[in-house]
């Protein structure tokens, strides 16, 4: 990497390319190396540093390297401050923020390593770049669907850190809002989070101020990319962030995407008294201005908390079709709450954060060129969170002691899913197993069936539950559509449907009217009637696989960890719940525990899935 800077000053002082500029021609630089990564070609500057296409020399896979500034590692403050952050950075999990993999050193440069948001032509786009693309105007339906994404990001992450110091972006613009065209509309992902907190706000703003001065009266269109970046970027800044009166964070962020939802919407920036769109764009019929008053508030307390909360005020009649391209339909039963996840993810590989029995899916050689398959989503259930009782002291000892739990709220699937939607998602894979030879599910054991390459259903078994799944394949497809599966705790309080000291999720009995149990096949989902919650099938028809780990004994110490249990943190079989079409009454009790090995096969196993929610 030395070798690449020592070449880079050379041809800067030949006057072959700029300053700052993204000139560096990746073809001078194929096969360096820095670590064990190889070098492909830069993809552009910032303020902390280059960003490189590379990839890994073992695993033969592509990354994004951002490479900090070589001066910035002199400074011992900045490198505490880098190590403290990249671990709450490493930690964000969201189908819209840029996985952040790895932090390394090498030469003695330090380095991010990053998923790469690229497109099929091995491009970068970002929303800058997306805009002019489009001409500088979009449909306010996409509008909408662009920024409820960057608001379920932003939300996301302030959850993130600590309650005095919650985790920010803290430098969102145009230029850190990548692009991807889906056939469904564009999916975003947003970059260097926090990253202009590790360099520290005073440096941070001495770039910025520095850049600005060096280059006024310069015309825009001779500016080295990096200096426009820097321009950019002092618009999206809050008053507190410029004048630093305040700790900038979660509100500076609420400001920042106040801006950029003027610019989207307009082309311009709000600056001084700014044109009301709704008299410049009559086009547009949704509420925008009182969104953006509200983020733009110059008082940093008087700005909205959570984003989303906000852009469901812009009108709920016309905002709701627009946001179901990003979300599944969502059915409050008990209280307004609003689901985190799921956030549908087309591209099931660049999410599938394995645990160590699971591997990332790689998509087949030659599948690159595969249409987009579109699931068919499942209408959910959202649970207040509350105070529990679970377990029985009657039943079998696994089930002891019947004990306290307490959940956040949650959403559920209402009912298993079918094979329908299991065979869209056997369709995106391609496959029944993953990279680590697990299998997904076991079409034999199943009503689905590959011929040729294409997956069909028996006649008739189209809306009956999925069975033959795996554990693995149950994670995979929650992985994919952006949800989860339930844990042990959440799935019992579900089945329960808000009675109290019930047996089964009827009551205190049950009999082959209200479930299917003691039978000969599965039935259609919704055929028999709904607990209290609004969910069906919690009782019958299929197993239901669940997140956690199985221990016989655990229940003693889950009784000592009350709050949003997990389960045991390994194990060698994972929970099944609710009983199934061959079942004994015994078996559709809410409290009886079942289990497997998570790689086990059976013509009894399904799955339903859940996804966090939070109040509004």
């Amino acid at each position: 990497m030395d070798s690449v800077l020592a070449d880079s000053k050379k041809l800067l002082q030949a006057g072959h390319i700029q300053e700052g500029s993204a000139g560096v021609y990746w073809e001078n630089y194929q096969g360096r190396h820095l670590g064990d990564y190889t070098l492909l070609r830069l993809l552009g500057q910032g303020a902390l540093g280059a960003s490189y296409l590379g990839e890994h020399r073992f695993l033969k896979r592509n990354f994004v390297l951002k490479i900090l500034d070589p001066s910035l590692c002199e400074n011992t403050d900045f490198l505490h401050r880098f190590e403290t952050e990249v671990a709450i950075l490493a930690t964000l999990d969201h189908p819209h923020i840029v996985k952040v993999h790895n932090v390394s050193e090498g030469e003695g440069h330090y380095f991010l390593v990053t998923d790469p948001v690229i497109d099929e032509k091995g491009e970068v786009l970002n929303l800058f770049e997306y805009l002019r693309e489009r001409g500088g105007r979009l449909p306010e339906e996409e509008v909408v669907q662009i920024m409820t994404q960057i608001a379920s990001a932003l939300d996301y992450a302030h959850q993130k850190g600590s309650q005095a110091e919650p985790f920010a972006h803290r430098s969102l613009k145009p230029s850190n809002i990548l692009i991807l065209k889906k056939k469904n509309g564009v999916q975003v992902k947003i970059s260097d989070f926090g990253l202009s907190r590790i360099l520290g706000s005073s440096p941070y703003m001495s770039r910025i101020y520095q850049a600005v001065a060096a280059k006024v009266g310069e015309p825009i269109e001779v500016l080295p990319k990096k200096h426009l970046s820097f321009l950019h970027h002092y618009l999206f800044l809050a008053p507190e962030q410029r004048w630093q009166v305040a700790n900038a964070g979660v509100k500076s962020d609420i400001y920042a995407f106040g801006v950029l939802l003027y610019f989207v919407l307009s082309g311009h920036y709000p600056e001084g008294a700014f044109e009301s769109l709704s008299s410049s764009l009559p086009h547009y019929k949704l509420a925008w201005d009182k969104v953006i008053r509200k983020c733009l508030a110059s008082d940093p307390h008087k700005r909205p908390d959570q984003l989303k909360a906000v852009l469901q005020e812009l009108s709920q009649a016309a905002l709701a079709p627009k946001i179901e391209t990003e979300s599944p339909a969502l059915k409050p039963v008990l209280n307004p709450a609003e689901i985190k996840k799921p956030e549908f993810v087309s591209d099931p590989g660049a999410i599938f954060q394995a645990e160590k029995v699971i591997v990332k899916y790689q998509p087949e050689a030659g599948s690159e060129g595969k249409a987009e398959v579109a699931p068919i989503l499942t209408e959910m259930a959202i649970i207040p969170g509350g105070d529990f009782e679970r377990g029985s002291n009657k039943g079998g000892r696994d089930e002891m002691p019947r004990h306290h739990i307490s959940l956040d709220p949650f959403a559920i699937d209402i009912h298993p899913v079918t094979n329908e939607q299991f065979g869209r998602f056997l369709e995106e894979m391609g496959g029944e197993k993953d990279h680590n030879n697990n299998d997904i599910i076991r079409l034999r054991e199943s009503r689905i069936k590959r011929a040729g390459g294409k997956i069909t259903i028996e006649s008739g078994y189209g809306k009956h539950p999925v069975v033959g799944v795996t554990w693995y394949g149950a994670m995979a497809y929650a992985k994919w559509i952006g949800k989860r599966l339930p844990t042990e705790g959440e799935w019992e309080v579900a089945a329960a449907g808000g009675l109290v000291d019930c047996i089964y999720p009827t009551g205190k009995d049950i009999d082959r009217t209200q479930a299917n149990f003691f039978s000969s096949d599965t039935t259609p989902v919704l055929s028999y009637p709904a607990n209290g919650y609004g969910l069906y099938d919690m009782a019958g028809n299929v197993y239901e696989w669940c997140q956690d780990w199985y221990d016989y004994h655990y229940y003693n110490l889950s009784v000592q960890e009350p709050h949003n249990p997990k389960g045991p943190l390994q194990g060698v079989y994972r929970v099944l719940r609710g009983g199934c079409w061959k079942s004994l009454k015994e078996d559709l009790r809410t409290s009886h525990r079942h289990r497997n090995n998570p790689g086990t096969v059976n013509g009894t196993y399904g799955f339903r899935c859940a996804a966090d929610v939070t109040h509004l």
